[in-house]
């Protein structure tokens, strides 16, 4: 059995991957070589990335891909994403060049409120803890005027401070219950900063606080953090055309096509397993983009898996109809993102997928994002819908089996050939490569 490790973030990176390497790896020396052929051979930039986290060993890579021909608001996107499913670029590229010649997508801001909560423990009076608040309020904004200040002068800060009484959910939890706006910035570290100023005027004040018992004022602040589940900070994106627009041939097939597909989303508002892959599948264009932009996806995952929730049960996050002959189909996300700050101004790639989007503002960039996963939906249900969605899947995996196979180039070429005609299955693949092979 590896014994533990003492002082392992004190090593050096080649002391690191020694260590891995000869306790944890069956194939010491393929393993040390496999990390250090992902080392960048720049020796400043390798630093840069080794510096992005703690105890850092390689970098490991994600395809970066291209979806061309976005039509958002009338301006036109190539939309950078970093994914390594297949299909995903290839649906969200389909559907993006689908609705170009359909007057494209059309994206609003609907808001753009972070949060942030101070939760605290008060055993007292409740009329007293509200006359309390009311009469520091005021000082609680005062006090951290040293920390808002330059967001203030760029237009954002601190939009609201309430106090809430929780209660009935928690005995004697209460919290202050704080809104933002910070612009550009996804604003993580300033909401924090101001959280915990809040939080230590909260307590400094209720000390001196002449109404209260002795008990009363001794506030128990938890902790003080902002919320990735903004509500208020969503945007919608839609695109519609007439039924004939949606197919190709002839005016039934256009309306059993969106018949089906209004079906599809309503499936997915009442039968959560069915909306559990339905917004996996929206995701998989949303994350791709928040990836390549820099941005934190498990906080955008989090807070756009509770807004599905915000009726009670998990729902689907996009909406179809059919009225007067038109189908619509739209989808209102919440995206708490930034443009500046974080990876955006450190990561050479990031700064080249916000330079290929022409250097996005935060709410530009919501948009682009709600459009891309509103593309990605838009895919897979009408593949859902019509020829199913595995055989587009499967030609466009062909490659990563056939790669798994070890095919050379020219037999890649004779079996896609092979499969432009023929079911993809992995058995069939790996069938048809043996044969091959045996010829």
């Amino acid at each position: 059995m590896t014994a533990p490790i003492q002082g392992f973030s004190k090593l050096s990176k080649e002391e690191k991957i020694n260590w891995i390497a000869d306790n944890y790896t069956l194939n010491t020396e393929h393993t040390k070589e496999v990390l250090k052929v992902y080392w960048n051979s720049d020796t400043k930039l390798q630093k840069l990335h080794d510096e992005f986290i703690e105890n850092t060993i390689s970098n490991y890579y994600l395809p970066l891909g291209i979806a061309p021909n976005f039509l958002i608001n009338n301006k036109l996107y190539a939309v950078p994403m970093a994914i390594e499913e297949s299909s995903v670029v290839a649906a969200a590229s389909k559907s993006a060049k689908f609705w170009l010649s359909r007057g494209g997508f059309k994206t609003t801001i609907l808001g753009t409120e972070k949060v942030g909560q101070v939760h605290f423990i008060f055993k007292g009076d409740e009329k007293k803890l509200e006359a309390f608040f009311n009469t520091i309020k005021s000082k609680i904004y005062t006090d951290a005027d040293e920390l808002t200040t330059s967001m203030k002068k760029r237009g954002g800060g601190i939009t609201n401070i309430e106090l809430r009484n929780k209660t009935e959910d928690l005995e004697n939890y209460y919290q202050l219950h704080c809104t933002f706006e910070t612009l550009d910035a996804m604003g993580a570290n300033f909401i924090n900063s101001c959280l915990e100023q809040f939080a230590k005027t909260l307590k400094t004040e209720a000390l001196v606080y002449a109404d209260f018992s002795d008990d009363e004022k001794n506030i128990e602040v938890v902790m003080s953090i902002l919320s990735n589940y903004v509500p208020n900070c969503v945007v919608r994106a839609e695109v519609s055309c007439t039924i004939e627009e949606l197919s190709e041939g002839n005016i039934e097939e256009a309306q059993h096509l969106a018949e089906k597909l209004v079906q599809a989303v309503t499936i997915a508002k009442v039968e959560t397993y069915r909306a559990v892959t339905h917004n996996k599948g929206i995701m998989n264009g949303i994350d791709a983009v928040i990836l390549a932009t820099g941005n934190d996806f498990r906080a955008i995952e989090a807070g756009i898996h509770a807004y599905a929730s915000k009726n009670g049960k998990y729902s689907s996050l996009t909406d179809a109809s059919i009225e007067n002959g038109v189908f619509k189909f739209w989808i209102d996300v919440p995206l708490a993102l930034g443009t500046v700050g974080g990876l955006t101004n450190l990561h050479p790639l990031v700064k080249v997928a916000l330079d290929i989007l022409q250097k996005p503002s935060a709410t530009e960039l919501m948009q682009i994002v709600a459009a891309t996963g509103l593309a990605q939906n838009f895919a897979a249900l009408r593949s859902l819908v019509t020829t199913g969605i595995q055989e587009g899947h499967m030609k466009m995996h062909l490659l990563n089996i056939l790669n798994q196979l070890g095919a050379t180039d020219e037999e890649k070429k004779t079996l896609t050939n092979h499969f432009k005609t023929n079911t993809v299955t992995h058995s069939a693949v790996v069938s048809a490569y043996n044969n091959l092979k045996n010829d």
